[in-house]
């Protein structure tokens, strides 16, 4: 199973995740166009912090998520990737997903009353926002490669630092 993972050593605070993320979910998915759109697009991935300490922030899909415990309708439920996602004729606008997040990441969207998430992009292979990021500070792999590769770099560091 892939995961959308966070290098947060890597990321510049660049914003370019967010802004790939709005072109990504507009109705054009075009640049040029997405930014006179109305309702204008909405990112759903957050870059917190101040450029020296800069850290992506998206939904994490917990696996006790407390957000889908807290929907009154059902509207946000788990597709067949595993990820929660929100069905938007379902959501009616209580904001309880809002209040239980443990990350904040879950935002209200401008112009409708219903929630906006991140979806991992699900009609793209990779996510825009792992596509955009010029660091590498956001990856989209399997969890078994992930740990492989961690477990390469300390292999390598120690034979770096080994006499």
């Amino acid at each position: 199973m892939k995961e959308l993972l966070i290098r947060p050593e890597r990321c510049l605070g660049c914003r370019s995740c967010e802004l790939a993320c709005a072109v990504a979910h507009s109705t054009s998915k075009n640049l040029l166009t997405s930014i006179s759109e109305e309702p204008r697009p909405q990112y759903r991935v957050h870059v917190a912090g101040d450029g020296k300490t800069s850290l992506p922030l998206q939904c994490r899909n917990c696996e006790d998520a407390p957000c889908l415990n807290a929907c009154l309708t059902g509207a946000l439920h788990r597709d067949e990737r595993d990820v929660v996602v929100c069905n938007s004729d379902l959501c009616v606008g209580c904001w309880m997903c809002i209040m239980v997040c443990p990350f904040g990441i879950i935002n209200q969207e401008h112009k409708q009353r219903r929630i906006i998430k991140c979806d991992r992009c699900p009609d793209l292979e990779t996510p825009a926002c792992v596509t955009a990021c010029p660091t590498a500070a956001l990856t989209y792999q399997e969890i078994s490669e992930a740990g492989r590769e961690k477990r390469q770099a300390v292999l390598a560091q120690l034979q770096q630092t080994s006499p």
